[in-house]
C-alpha cells in the first residue's frame, strides 16, 4: 500500500512539472496540499492519530500555561504597563542591545515565556508608534526564543534526563539573542518615535473598567491560543506525514549513511527545521555522542522550525518586515548558539571542578528567574568594558 502510495505520488508531481513549465509559489503550494490531501485520503489513520497527538500537546503541555500567561499581559498592557516596564528598568536591558526602552517589554515576555509570544507584542509595539521599523525586525529576532520551561523541562530533563544541560541549552539561547542584538545593524534605534503628525506618539490610558478589561483579555488570549494550536496540531500531521513515507525514510538512510550519523539523529534534524518538539526528541534520543548531540540541539531551539516561523508570520504579515531576513538571521543565531552550547560543554560539563550544579538546586523556580535576570544584565557589563578599552 505504501508503495503504491509512493509510485502515485512520484507520478502526480511529474504530470504536474510537465503541465506547468513554469513553477511559481502558487503552482508549488497547490501541489504540496493536494499531495497532502492525497496522503490522507490513502492513509486516514495517519492523520487522526496526529491530529490526536498535536491536540493532546497542545491542551496537555501547551494551553495551561500559555492561556492565563496571555490573559494577565493583556491586563497589563491595558493599564499602560508597556510605558511603566520602560521606566521601571529604564535603559539597563535595551540600550546595550541598541533598542528603545518601550521593548523591554516585548524582551521580558520572550524570556520568560518564550516564542511566539515575543513576536506578538514586537508588533504591538510597532502598531502603537512606539518603535520603528528597523527597530521592529531587530527585535523579532532578539526577542523570539524559546521559553525556560521548554528548554529546561521538556529538553533537559525529559528528554536529555538532566537539566544541568537544560541549563547550559538556555544560556547558549539566551546568550545567541543578546549576541545577535550586537551584530545587527541599528538605525537610530535609541531615538524617539515620531508619528505621522511629527508629534511623539501618545501613551493610551485606559478608560474602561476592569470587567471590561478582562473580557477583552480573555477573549483576545482564546484567540491567539487557538491560533497557536492550530499551528501545533497542523504541524504535527504533516511532520507524522512525512514520517510514515517511505521515499522519505529511503533518502533519510542513503543521507545517513553518506553523513556517518544514526537515521534517528539524522531524522531529528531534518524535521526539527519543520517543528522543533519532535526534532529535539528524536535527536535526544539519538545514539549519537552528547557533544554531537548538545550543538543541535542548541541550533533547533534557537531556529524554532518552520511552524514557529509561520506563527510569528501570523503576526508579521500585516506590516513591512521581511521574513527572508527573519528566517536568515534566525539560522545564523541557531549557528551561534551551538557555538556557545559546544563552550559551556567543554568548560562546565567535561570540568567538573570548574563549576557545579550539586550543592544548589537550580531547578527551583526562584533560581530560575535569578539566573534568568543575571544573564539580562550581562550585555551592561560587556558595553562597560568596551567602553572602558576605547577611553583607555
Amino acid at each position: 500500500m505504501k508503495l503504491l502510495l509512493v509510485i502515485i505520488l512520484l507520478l502526480i508531481i511529474f504530470i504536474l512539472f510537465k503541465l506547468f513549465k513554469t513553477l511559481n509559489i502558487n503552482i508549488l503550494i497547490t501541489i504540496i496540499c493536494s499531495l497532502v490531501i492525497l496522503q490522507i485520503i490513502l492513509a486516514p489513520n495517519i492523520c487522526i492519530k496526529y491530529t490526536i497527538s498535536g491536540a493532546k500537546l497542545f491542551f496537555n503541555a501547551v494551553f495551561p500555561s500559555l492561556f492565563p500567561f496571555l490573559v494577565i499581559i493583556n491586563i497589563i498592557i491595558s493599564y499602560d504597563g508597556i510605558h511603566i516596564y520602560s521606566k521601571l528598568l529604564g535603559n539597563i536591558i535595551s540600550r546595550p542591545l541598541k533598542l528603545t526602552k518601550e521593548c523591554n517589554f516585548a524582551l521580558l515576555i520572550s524570556v520568560l515565556c518564550g516564542y511566539p509570544l515575543g513576536a506578538r507584542y514586537t508588533c504591538d509595539l510597532y502598531e502603537k508608534d512606539l518603535i520603528d521599523l528597523n527597530t521592529c525586525e531587530r527585535l523579532l529576532n532578539i526577542a523570539t526564543n524559546s521559553s525556560p520551561l521548554f528548554i529546561i523541562g521538556s529538553v533537559g530533563a525529559s528528554m536529555m534526563l538532566s537539566a544541568k544541560i537544560g541549563y547550559i541549552l538556555l544560556i547558549s539561547n539566551l546568550l545567541s539573542c543578546m549576541f545577535m542584538g550586537f551584530i545587527i545593524p541599528s538605525k537610530n534605534s535609541l531615538y524617539k518615535i515620531k508619528n505621522k503628525n511629527g508629534d511623539s506618539p501618545k501613551r493610551a490610558v485606559t478608560t474602561m473598567n476592569i470587567g471590561i478589561i478582562f473580557k477583552n483579555s480573555i477573549e483576545d488570549a482564546l484567540k491567539n491560543s487557538l491560533n497557536i494550536g492550530g499551528f501545533i496540531v497542523v504541524f504535527s500531521v504533516i511532520t507524522g506525514i512525512i514520517k510514515d513515507n517511505v521515499l522519505f525514510h529511503i533518502v533519510l538512510n542513503k543521507f545517513s549513511l553518506i553523513i556517518g550519523l544514526s537515521s534517528n539523529f539524522t531524522e531529528g534534524l531534518l524535521l526539527g527545521l519543520l517543528e522543533v518538539t519532535n526534532g529535539c526528541y528524536l535527536v535526544a534520543s539519538s545514539n549519537s555522542n552528547l557533544y554531537v548531540k548538545l550543538p543541535i540541539l542548541s541550533f533547533l531551539i534557537a531556529f524554532s522550525g518552520l511552524s514557529i516561523i509561520s506563527q510569528v508570520y501570523s503576526y508579521t504579515y500585516k506590516h513591512d518586515v521581511s521574513m527572508t531576513k527573519y528566517i536568515a538571521r534566525k539560522f545564523i543565531q541557531g549557528i551561534i548558539s551551538s557555538i556557545f552550547t559546544i563552550i559551556l560543554y567543554f568548560a562546565f560539563l567535561q570540568t567538573s571542578s570548574v563549576f557545579t550544579f550539586n550543592n544548589m538546586n537550580l531547578y527551583s523556580g526562584s533560581n530560575l528567574y535569578f539566573l534568568i535576570l543575571l544573564i539580562l544584565f550581562i550585555p551592561l557589563l560587556l558595553v562597560n568594558i568596551i567602553k572602558l578599552f576605547h577611553t583607555s
